[in-house]
């Protein structure tokens, strides 16, 4: 079979976003290779990589929605805990213990103030087991081979931190932040800040975007869905998926809209231009992607020609 042959044959079936609740242990690509097998189509991709530790939501778009995992909000919530007095090689409880405080641990109300100057735009330093690439190298494979490299602080925002409970040593947080932002290295950051180490315990992702952990489901339940031939019913539906405010489209827009042409829309005109709307057929399918201009212009910025052609 050739490559445009097999390439064809993952197109065919629905495209939509399937929820997991990875458990602890799997790697998200362990997750994406489970899907693929469900769903039957190697066009799987996951919407950020949830570490081994971490359970919680982890979105995969599948079919032609992998079109739109870059159109997808990337925010995230975690509930995560967080121990203090020791610090590990991993920023995390699945590394080697590298520092140990052996003074008392700080009251709740030092916590709860160290907590608070993380909200806002703050700097990160990846750490070396993570999945940043030096030289096309991931980071972790030069930490598993004993190297540390300089990394550039990268600026994520973190948008509320909570504390949930404190009862020393442990401290539960939840954390609402950007893409991009590493609760491990927060934990690292917050022990040193109280002068007494820290690392994550434990991580779970209870939202990514408009997926929260109530849409998800374990992969037990997933497999037994997959052989009752019910699977599809799981997905989430790509205009539900890209969370944007849906928009019905006739079919002389959807054929113009298909062929890379602007539309109209009378009920935007006073709108500010640069939003966002998912453009929908008749059955409520995603067509495309459409960003409005000036007097009501939408343009499409991501065409699913596949659905748009069923009209």
């Amino acid at each position: 079979m050739s490559r445009r042959s097999r390439r064809a044959g993952d197109d065919v079936g629905p495209s939509g976003f399937l929820v997991v609740d990875k458990p602890r242990g799997a790697t998200s690509h362990d997750m994406v290779d489970a899907a693929r097998r469900w769903l039957g189509t190697r066009r799987i991709g996951h919407l950020g990589t949830l570490d081994p530790l971490a359970t919680g939501v982890l979105p995969l778009a599948v079919r032609s929605a992998t079109k739109l995992v870059s159109y997808v909000d990337g925010s995230k919530v975690y509930w995560s805990r967080i121990r203090l007095g020791v610090e590990t090689d991993t920023l995390d409880a699945d590394g080697r213990e590298v520092a140990r405080h052996d003074g008392p641990l700080p009251e709740e109300a030092a916590v709860a103030a160290a907590l608070a100057a993380f909200e806002g735009d703050v700097e990160q330093v990846p750490p070396m087991y993570s999945a940043v690439k030096r030289g096309g190298v991931p980071l972790y494979m030069l930490a598993r081979r004993g190297e540390e490299v300089e990394r550039a602080p990268r600026t994520v925002h973190i948008e509320r931190v909570t504390l949930l409970r404190y009862q020393a040593p442990d401290l539960e947080v939840e954390v609402h932040c950007s893409p991009g932002t590493y609760v491990r290295v927060l934990a690292q950051d917050l022990g040193r800040q109280l002068g007494c180490g820290g690392h994550l315990a434990d991580l779970r992702r209870t939202r990514n975007g408009p997926f929260t952990i109530e849409m998800a489901a374990t992969p037990e339940q997933l497999q037994e869905a997959a052989d009752n031939g019910k699977i599809e019913e799981r997905l989430v539906s790509s205009a539900e998926g890209v969370g944007l405010p849906q928009l019905p489209l006739d079919r002389e827009q959807i054929q113009r809209v298909v062929h890379g042409g602007d539309v109209r829309s009378g009920a935007l005109a006073r709108e500010p231009a640069g939003g966002r709307y998912a453009g929908i057929d008749r059955a409520g399918d995603l067509v495309a992607i459409l960003e409005l201009g000036p007097a009501g212009i939408l343009r499409p910025v991501r065409v699913l020609r596949q659905l748009a052609q069923r009209g």
